[in-house]
């Protein structure tokens, strides 16, 4: 029975009870990402982070806030900063003129979510699937209560994508995370083998709703990068505060077991075996090259990496990884 369980968790079985009964570390449902709200009040997404945070000024890697909107020009006072005199305006006017600016009320966020087969995995505690829903589901709560728009995008195997432009509403987030328990539930060894949809697709649909100023979290494996996707990201990143959140198993860089594997996609099925040394190093280099390259994308574009284990509770380290105490920051 206990290897039935274990083997399920691999997604070799389709589980027998139905996915809003199931074990959570394999799937999620709504009233567990809405159990997340309480929660998420101990981590923060605001510009000023703990000094211990990978989102606070490593490199370029820091958030940037909200923006500014320009509201008027208006004569020169005394008590001006000159550097927001306008010399244009200045030169033909002859009189001296200031830009007068005013900060955004909110900063829209757009998580984005993988849920695809290769998210279907695990091999210590949860799924990368269900570790991602909870990291958005986090996500979504506190930066709403910070006061800001949350929107988000949720991609499968399958070409469909679901899109929730931002919104300050609570609504919005509720049916953010029905579509995403339901893509969650969705996962599962019987289900029909797809072609993977891409990382660059979903990447497209990012630039397109969130062209400058906004907060992304691209929550995901990074399954089936290439030169494309680290173009694609650097756009994206140019305009906006861009969060990867780069979730995986400690399989992917260190092979725990030593015996023959059989693995299969639900129509046909591959024999590995991790006896060999030339084998096990061999998927450990893939692994282990896939996160340096991730890794490298924050020194190349300032974008922030969050990487997250699949092995280990989410919030916890969400919390380590931001600098924060055993309790977590006051509310704001």
């Amino acid at each position: 029975m206990r290897d039935r369980a274990a083997r399920s968790r691999l997604g070799l079985f389709r589980p027998t009870e139905t996915p809003a009964l199931a074990d959570r570390r394999v799937y999620v449902d709504l009233d567990h990402l809405r159990g997340l709200e309480r929660a998420a009040r101990q981590i923060t997404f605001l510009p000023n982070q703990p000094a211990g945070s990978v989102l606070n000024g490593r490199h370029t890697s820091r958030l940037r806030g909200r923006g500014l909107n320009f509201e008027e020009l208006r004569d020169y006072q005394p008590s001006d900063d000159v550097r927001s005199i306008d010399w244009k305006v200045t030169a033909r006017t002859g009189s001296p003129y200031v830009r007068v600016y005013t900060e955004e009320r909110d900063r829209p966020a757009l998580i984005v979510v993988d849920q695809r087969m290769s998210m279907f995995f695990g091999t210590e505690l949860n799924m990368k699937s269900v570790t991602a829903a909870e990291t958005a589901a986090l996500a979504a709560f506190r930066i709403l209560d910070q006061g800001d728009r949350v929107g988000g995008i949720i991609f499968g195997d399958q070409a469909d994508v679901v899109e929730f432009r931002p919104k300050r509403s609570r609504s919005c987030v509720t049916a953010f995370l029905t579509a995403l328990a339901k893509a969650n539930q969705a996962l599962h060894a019987d289900a029909p083998t797809h072609v993977p949809l891409q990382l660059n697709t979903v990447l497209k649909s990012i630039s397109r709703i969130a062209r400058r100023d906004h907060l992304i979290l691209l929550i995901s494996d990074f399954d089936g990068v290439d030169e494309r996707t680290q173009t694609l990201l650097s756009g994206i990143a140019q305009h906006n505060d861009l969060i990867l959140c780069p979730v995986s198993d400690p399989s992917a860089q260190q092979i725990p077991w030593r015996e023959n594997i059989i693995l299969s996609d639900g129509t046909r099925q591959a024999q590995i075996d991790t006896a060999k040394d030339t084998v096990v190093q061999g998927l450990e280099e893939t692994g282990k090259t896939r996160a340096k390259r991730i890794s490298d994308w924050q020194n190349k574009m300032g974008a922030p990496v969050l990487p997250l284990s699949c092995a280990a509770p989410t919030l916890p380290q969400i919390r380590r990884l931001m600098g924060l105490g055993p309790q977590g920051p006051r509310r704001k």
